[in-house]
């Protein structure tokens, strides 16, 4: 699995996370200790990062994700009981917005930690098709 490692790494900075905090906090305090954690483990990231959202081209708004991390994923943070399909077709919306590859959606809200690893099929799939192109010529 692309990016693995990484995706790995930044799981278990949301453990502790849930290990020490446990649940039922909102969740920008889960925010702020993901992000103490991420950089106890030397991990680049961006928190709240502005992100352009397109339609055919064209600016329509932007949103803000929760982390890009390592310029490579997006991390969208949840607090909630329970991690339902609204939210991972949510971040999956998010993901191919934002153009990512692969992304993560993590839950602090239930009695363990819940996380989903994300995977933008479109991209997968673009590049995938370069791949075959690029090897006819």
């Amino acid at each position: 699995m692309k990016y693995e490692d990484l995706t790995k790494k930044i799981i278990g900075c949301a453990m502790r996370v849930h290990s020490v905090l446990g649940n039922g906090f909102q969740e920008v305090i889960y925010q702020r200790a993901l992000a103490i954690e991420l950089q106890y483990n030397g991990l680049q990231f961006e928190r709240e990062k502005e992100m352009d959202i397109f339609y055919r081209d064209e600016n329509i708004g932007t949103r803000r994700v929760d982390f890009f991390v390592e310029n490579k994923i997006m991390v969208e943070l949840k607090a909630i009981i329970n991690l339902e399909d609204v939210h991972l077709a949510q971040a999956m919306n998010y993901l191919e917005a934002y153009n990512m590859e692969i992304g993560l959606l993590i839950n602090f809200g239930a009695k363990s930690l819940q996380f989903k690893r994300l995977h933008n099929n479109k991209i997968i799939k673009e590049s995938s098709n370069q791949e075959n192109h690029g090897s006819d010529n």
